[in-house]
């Protein structure tokens, strides 16, 4: 899926306003005359049926300065998604009205003030939330500990799993200002059988603006400290991530422990899962223990198109159905697993042969058991069970380009993968393009929680062909 927003510029009157450079009196007589709606206008085009749709674009960037990759062009409600096809290609005759829509940009402008006065300007992407931009902060200021920050917004408080893309368009402003400071911490070592909780609070005459805490260190002066005694289990039960174990015969793959234990550091690190600011259900980036990359990608079960906790406000199923038919909701998860099982290896199920690439490529996929606070809690923080993929690294999805890019192999195999599952929602967004050990290009399948539904439609509903 596209990792931008998009935003439709749609139209209205006509203005004389023409496309430059102006077109050739022989070029007139050959071309069809096009409208491009933008910014509220009809702007009248001049173009050839034989022009591509990417020359078409690059016009419009000459003119416009929108950028190629940023234009979306569409008419009568299709989009002319393939870059060398022509214009006629697409049925585009004269008159024809052609929308033109643009991609936000991926960065925002965040600035941020803290207690002490000092000023620091962020570029983030607005598929983050705040967490990473206190983890950012810690960063900049060679911290160890996130947790004592808490961060305003116009004065409200913002929790960390707030999008930065919520706020932006809370405030409908090109630069996000946020106010950080210091809150109080609570720390904790076990006294016989009790549980010692240390509240710590700053003074208002400490001029320092974060404090790095370790095990050993004496606690500083400028603090004060009172200690409680609580029998109760310490904080540290706050995190979990654990895989789902059905058949405790079946012994997990070193590799894929290490990745499991991989994406759990990164939570232990304070990293905060990023939501992504696509799709219909939850789907949350988790980060290594150094935050700078991406390991895995959590889709909870409650999150899910139509369930109880889903994040995007869709209504709940009335009989529990998916959006696709055949489909349960709540059931996506382990969909998702069940396709990368059975896209195993040439060589032989996944169990003997060991390999994590299987024919089609879908990427490594296990259940798991994961609590954290980042995620989407209406009514209190639980541990969620759901779908854990490895990220996989790409150059965009098939949206991105034409289909003269794609090496007819490649298409062939997930189309195979498809049939075998009865894939009800295969389409360009949901395959990502990457560059294989050799440089050759190689598609990632991904988002497979409408396969093996209980019921089949006609064929007609399927799409296998892109």
């Amino acid at each position: 899926m596209p990792s931008a927003g998009m935003i439709k510029i749609s139209s209205a009157c006509e203005e004389s306003m023409i496309f430059s450079p102006p077109p050739l009196a022989a070029y007139c007589q050959e071309s069809i005359l096009i409208y491009v709606a933008t910014s509220g206008s009809n702007v009248p085009m001049r173009v050839l049926e034989t022009d591509s749709i990417e020359s078409v674009k690059l016009r419009i960037q000459t003119c416009k300065g929108f950028v190629v990759k940023n234009q979306k062009l569409v008419c009568k409600g299709r989009e002319l998604a393939r870059s060398n096809s022509l214009v006629r290609d697409y049925g585009v005759i004269d008159g024809n009205v052609l929308h033109l829509v643009l991609r936000l940009s991926d960065l925002q402008v965040i600035i941020v003030r803290t207690c002490c006065g000092k000023e620091f300007t962020y570029h983030v992407e607005r598929s983050r939330d705040v967490g990473y931009i206190k983890y950012k902060i810690a960063k900049n200021k060679n911290l160890e500990s996130i947790v004592d920050q808490e961060v305003f917004c116009n004065g409200e408080p913002v929790e960390d799993q707030r999008l930065i893309n919520d706020i932006c368009n809370d405030n409908n402003d090109s630069v996000i200002h946020l106010f950080v400071r210091k809150s109080a911490k609570i720390r904790s070592r076990p006294v016989e059988k009790n549980i010692e909780l240390s509240i710590v609070a700053p003074q208002s005459n400490d001029v320092r603006e974060y404090d790095v805490d370790t095990e050993n260190r004496h606690e500083s002066q400028t603090e004060t400290e009172h200690n409680l005694y609580m029998l109760s289990k310490p904080p540290g039960g706050e995190i979990l991530l654990e895989p789902v174990i059905v058949n405790p015969k079946v012994e997990l793959a070193q590799e894929i422990r290490d990745w499991i234990d991989s994406t759990r550091d990164g939570l232990y690190s304070g990293n905060y899962p990023i939501r992504s600011v696509e799709g219909t259900g939850g789907a949350y980036f988790m980060l290594d223990a150094s935050g700078n990359k991406y390991l895995s990608v959590f889709k909870p079960i409650d999150e899910e198109p139509m369930a109880v906790n889903n994040p995007r406000g869709l209504p709940l199923s009335e009989d529990g159905e998916g959006l696709k038919k055949g489909t349960r909701v709540g059931e996506g998860a382990i969909r998702e697993c069940a396709v990368y099982l059975l896209d195993h290896p040439k060589s032989g199920r996944r169990s003997f042969s060991g390999e994590l690439r299987g024919f089609a490529g879908v990427p490594l996929t296990v259940l798991i058991k994961c609590l954290h606070k980042g995620f989407n809690h209406p009514e209190g923080v639980t541990a969620k069970i759901g779908s854990l993929q490895m990220f996989m690294e790409n150059n965009g999805n098939c949206e991105d380009m034409g289909p003269n890019a794609f090496p007819v192999e490649e298409l062939h195999k997930i189309a195979v993968l498809d049939l075998r599952v009865a894939n009800a929602d295969r389409h360009a967004g949901n395959i990502l393009v990457s560059k294989g050990q050799d440089g050759q290009t190689v598609l990632i399948p991904i988002d497979h929680g409408y396969c093996l539904p209980d019921s089949v439609s006609p064929l007609s509903s399927f799409s296998f062909i892109f």
